[in-house]
């Protein structure tokens, strides 16, 4: 499976960005896809996942009810819609597939990871 994810940019403290991650591969709709950001200096963190079918979700305290996952499994192309954004959002966000029937909240769950793609947030 391959990801490439897109959207990034620069963006004021209260903006939205909506960041998008295309996959190629594999049955699309048999895997749980998550998304994960990594700050300068701190570890990867995740940040929100959804179920193949997109009935099961689960976001990190830190952007639930601004952030929303959602998928297109006909376009095979997993969402991330940020809302209310703030400096502490900025980070490189990556995509990533797990193979697992689970939604989960571990890295080291997911086999497949696509490039990463920055985002800045603005005070």
């Amino acid at each position: 499976v391959q990801l490439q994810a897109s959207g990034g940019g620069l963006v004021q403290a209260g903006g939205s960005l909506r960041l998008s991650c295309a996959a190629s591969g594999g049955t699309f709709s048999s895997y749980a896809m998550g998304w994960f950001r990594q700050a300068p200096g701190k570890e990867r963190e995740f940040v929100a996942a959804i179920s193949g079918s997109g009935g099961s979700l689960s976001y990190a305290d830190s952007v639930k009810g601004r952030f929303t996952i959602s998928r297109d499994n006909a376009k095979t192309t997993v969402y991330l819609q940020m809302n209310s954004l703030k400096p502490e959002d900025t980070a490189v966000y990556y995509c990533a597939a797990d193979f697992g029937t689970t939604v989960s909240t571990s890295s080291r769950d997911y086999n497949s990871w696509g490039q990463g793609t920055e985002v800045t947030v603005s005070s």
